[in-house]
């Protein structure tokens, strides 16, 4: 099976150590790209005494996009690979790993488009009006594209609760002697 399509590897580990230990790391890959866009903004501070707000604020905005955006791709390739490697495992490793996969169930990403629309999403929109009330309005759809943000960091954060808990299962208890 091909890597990318699956979390199952050729190693002598059991498939559940396997799923749990690719996903976690994927996991840890779409934080990093949340806090590589996150960390952008925060680094175009160096750019104020170059760039104007006009010009700088808006890019500003578009990274928190595009950040958004690779993150959903890499959440959707994450439950792709695991419905991959579930359908490939036995019954009982299928129970052990449902707390991850109910997960993706549970807590679907909005489609791009509801995301987006200031008119879908009226709770963040009053938000990001407000933060730009009081502080400047060209920081509204800052406030806006930090609210998807947050929303994929989210369900970042379910995932990798889910995460832990199978970790705590199938990792052998140590006996204290």
């Amino acid at each position: 099976m091909n890597k990318e399509s699956s979390y199952l590897t050729g190693s002598q580990e059991s498939h559940v150590h396997s799923i749990v230990k690719g996903i976690d790391k994927d996991v840890e890959r779409g934080e990093d790209i949340l806090m590589m866009g996150l960390g952008s903004v925060m680094m175009s501070t160096f750019f104020a005494p170059i760039a104007p707000p006009p010009v700088l604020l808006p890019l500003v905005a578009l990274t928190f996009v595009i950040s958004s955006v690779v993150a959903r791709m890499h959440y959707h390739k994450m439950k792709h690979k695991l419905q991959v490697s579930m359908k490939q495992i036995n019954t009982r490793d299928q129970t052990i790993l449902k707390p991850i996969a109910n997960v993706f169930e549970e807590h679907p990403p909005e489609d791009l488009s509801h995301s987006f629309n200031p008119l879908k999403n009226i709770k963040r929109t009053i938000k990001s009006a407000l933060g730009g009330v009081l502080i400047n309005p060209f920081w509204m759809p800052i406030f806006y594209m930090m609210g998807v943000q947050i929303g994929e960091e989210k369900n970042l954060n379910f995932l990798n609760f889910a995460i832990m808990g199978v970790e705590k299962k199938i990792t052998p208890k140590l006996t204290e002697n």
